[in-house]
């Protein structure tokens, strides 16, 4: 597993568990409202799978009542660069 991977999964993890957070959404929950199998989501949130799909991330985001472009819109994911210099 490369480094930027897991970075970059955790990132998305981290805006997920903040969403749930805002909204008072369990993991649970959000599993059931995107129609995503608890299974993916629990991967996806223990770091198992570093590239969930777009149409996972796109359940995801209707669920919040967001676009895939809002829900992957924020500050540390457009500063998030797979250079290694950076």
């Amino acid at each position: 597993m490369d480094k930027k991977d897991q970075m970059y999964a955790q990132l998305l993890v981290e805006r997920i568990r903040l969403l749930c957070q805002r909204r008072g959404l369990s993991i649970n929950k959000l599993a059931e409202m995107s129609d995503i199998g608890q299974s993916t989501i629990d991967n996806l949130m223990n770091g198992h799978t570093l590239n969930p799909g777009v149409r996972t991330l796109h359940k995801i985001a209707l669920a919040f009542s967001m676009t895939l472009a809002e829900f992957l819109d924020f500050k540390e994911l457009n500063e998030f660069s797979f250079d290694d210099e950076k």
